[in-house]
């Protein structure tokens, strides 16, 4: 495209913590501008008091749903009525929702069987049909998490507060560190076996490798993600890795080598079967 690309997000408050809409907007910024910004909810409800501090710092429009039925969510509606009405009303590139809520999944089919991206931010708990129709979905809490700290530094070696409370001279105010480490835990990474285990990525990864691979097996990394994203949403953060190709080599069943062109992956079942033939 010759222009930047139009997002507009839209933010279910309800069931999105406010304190990832710095990282969500940073992520976001990769992708496009950020045109449209609202956030749905009962701005009456003390619930939300934690989006109300942030939403003129990030230029985010507040739209109000009042409850109108005790124990019916009526965010959803208004904010599928307000894409849809976007979708055809505006000259967008993509969507952004904000939710963890799986009442968003055909809306989500509906924006991209017109040609736009759509990409979602939500917690863990989000369903998985929400995750695989959007273009690129992220898990919160593994966006913005700081890489863990070097050894040298590491805030374990720091005596814990309650231990330097009970010293003479020691100030019972927790270090930064502790507090940052307290306030932003590092990603969860998932072990080898539970990587083995995801038949759907590891099928993902094989297949991706296969599509961009030469006749001894071997892709080159760059070239692996384009068929990823292709398939399915997908991004290597929700399984606690930074890069795609530590989660290649977390898996244990891919060869990695470097070469004057860059990284290269092949899977490992391909080298058993030119050694047998």
């Amino acid at each position: 495209m010759n222009h930047e690309a139009s997002i507009a997000m839209l933010i279910d408050a309800d069931n999105s913590p406010a304190s990832k809409i710095e990282e969500i907007l940073g992520e976001l910024a990769k992708y496009g501008v950020i045109n449209i910004r609202r956030a749905y909810g009962n701005w009456k409800s003390p619930h939300l008091r934690g989006w109300e501090a942030v939403l003129h710092d990030y230029a985010i429009q507040p739209i109000q749903q009042f409850a109108y039925t005790k124990g019916k969510d009526v965010t959803d509606a208004a904010m599928i009525i307000d894409a849809m009405d976007l979708l055809y009303t505006q000259h967008l590139d993509g969507f952004c929702l904000v939710s963890s809520d799986s009442d968003f999944t055909p809306l989500v089919m509906r924006i991209r069987a017109n040609g736009l991206k759509v990409f979602g931010f939500g917690e863990k708990k989000t369903p998985e049909p929400f995750v695989n129709a959007c273009s690129k979905f992220l898990y919160l809490e593994n966006l913005g998490a700081p890489e863990p700290a070097p050894p040298e530094a590491k805030v374990a070696e720091t005596p814990p507060v309650a231990e330097r409370a009970k010293e003479p001279n020691a100030s019972a105010t927790p270090t930064t560190a502790t507090k940052q480490a307290a306030g932003k835990p590092a990603p969860v990474k998932m072990s080898t076996n539970e990587l083995k285990g995801n038949t759907r990525l590891v099928s993902m990864l094989r297949n991706s490798i296969e599509a961009a691979a030469d006749d001894d097996g071997w892709a080159h990394l760059g070239a692996v993600g384009n068929p990823i994203s292709k398939q399915a949403s997908f991004d290597s953060r929700n399984f606690g890795y930074a890069k795609l190709k530590d989660l290649f080599q977390a898996t244990g069943l891919f060869d990695l080598r470097v070469q004057e062109e860059g990284l290269y992956v092949r899977d490992k079942r391909h080298a058993a079967q030119a050694q047998t033939g």
